[in-house]
């Protein structure tokens, strides 16, 4: 008989050295949930058994689910992706993990697979994320072996096996600030003026980051998609890697949606992920300060779209929880908006939008 345990797993908010905030919601399956039978049927087939413990092991702004198994006669756990169909796809992320593992990598085994049903049995990498471990004590050990990695992932990469992250993709992720967060969370219609100046300011996101030498792009390297690991950090939700920006993955990890880091440090470590990729032969800019503005634009293109995704989970998705992050990638960005000449019409208009008053400060 398959057992259903409470397994509250939490998610780290606010600045570093912050409490724990989120739990998950500790009920494995709501009622008519109508994945539960043909999971189960399926899991009961696999293992070869009926008697297992199933609890939520993670939850993110997708249609995916994970559970963790135990209760097996070997003691070990497995991991469960639940991943419907028509609404997610099982097949990118079945090819990426085989190449994540192929280049060094700690990237989960695949023990079996219903593609069509949207159903993985993984390997279990473990029950923390560095999100919930990072504090001020422990980041410098936990973030340097996650760049190692980064810098085996990006030293993999090859033209023409991964989707490209152009100027099409980068169009339609950006589009969701003025779509869902401008529009649908701050109930504003831009003028036709104001219309004008955003996607000018766009235009000139999108040519600065399609700029920069392209290599794989795990797209959401983030605390939350590693794990503590006493070999190389576990890496997870990478279906949607691309090849694209050099800069974007360095973004996601120092720049996250639920936890910030001092300025000094994200330098730091920036500074740390130059060095290591200059020396591993990648395709970094030769001046440091070069590279550094490419992280900044890039990821200022990235927390536009994450605003409009968080707004968007809200409104169409039904998941609220997400929202409370927003006013930190609106730092983000406005931080970024403030340092650049170039940059001073976007910070005008969110001025306008949020009504504040336009404030004075350094730029380059």
């Amino acid at each position: 008989m398959v057992k259903f345990r409470d397994e509250n797993q939490n998610s780290r908010r606010g600045k570093s050295g912050g409490a724990p905030h989120r739990p998950l919601n500790a009920r494995v399956f709501l009622p008519g949930d109508p994945r539960e039978a043909p999971l189960l049927e399926w899991l009961t087939s696999t293992l070869g058994r009926t008697a297992f413990d199933l609890a939520p092991a993670a939850a993110d702004a997708s249609f995916r689910r994970y559970f963790r198994i135990s209760g097996l006669p070997d003691g070990v756990t497995r991991i469960v992706m639940d991943a419907p169909p028509p609404q997610e796809d099982c097949r990118p992320f079945v090819r990426i993990a085989a190449m994540m593992r192929e280049a060094g990598l700690n990237a989960p085994r695949i023990f079996a697979m219903d593609l069509e049903r949207g159903f993985l049995l993984l390997e279990d990498l473990g029950r923390e994320t560095y999100l919930q471990a990072l504090n001020e004590t422990n980041a410098d050990s936990l973030f340097l072996p996650a760049l190692d990695a980064l810098v085996k992932w990006q030293l993999a990469s090859r033209p023409g096996e991964l989707p490209a992250y152009d100027e099409a993709v980068l169009d339609r992720e950006i589009q969701l600030f003025p779509d869902w967060y401008i529009a649908k969370h701050l109930g504003i219609t831009p003028t036709p003026a104001q219309n004008e100046t955003l996607q000018s300011q766009f235009a000139l996101i999108k040519r600065r980051n399609l700029a920069q030498a392209s290599v794989y792009v795990h797209r959401d390297y983030m605390p939350r998609n590693l794990m503590v690991s006493d070999s190389p950090p576990g890496v997870l939700d990478f279906q949607d890697a691309l090849y694209g920006p050099i800069s974007y993955d360095v973004a996601c990890l120092f720049k996250d949606a639920f936890i910030s880091w001092e300025e000094d440090r994200v330098l730091d470590w920036t500074i740390r992920y130059w060095e290591k990729a200059k020396q591993a032969g990648l395709p970094v800019p030769v001046d440091f300060a070069t590279f550094f503005e490419d992280v900044e634009w890039m990821g200022l293109q990235r927390h536009l779209k994450v605003a409009g995704i968080f707004a968007r989970i809200n409104y169409r998705d039904g998941k609220p929880q997400y929202l409370a992050d927003t006013p930190r990638f609106i730092g983000y960005i406005r931080a970024v908006a403030g340092r650049y000449d170039a940059l001073a019409p976007l910070l005008y208009l969110l001025d306008q939008w949020e009504s504040r008053e336009a404030k004075v400060g350094y730029t380059f």
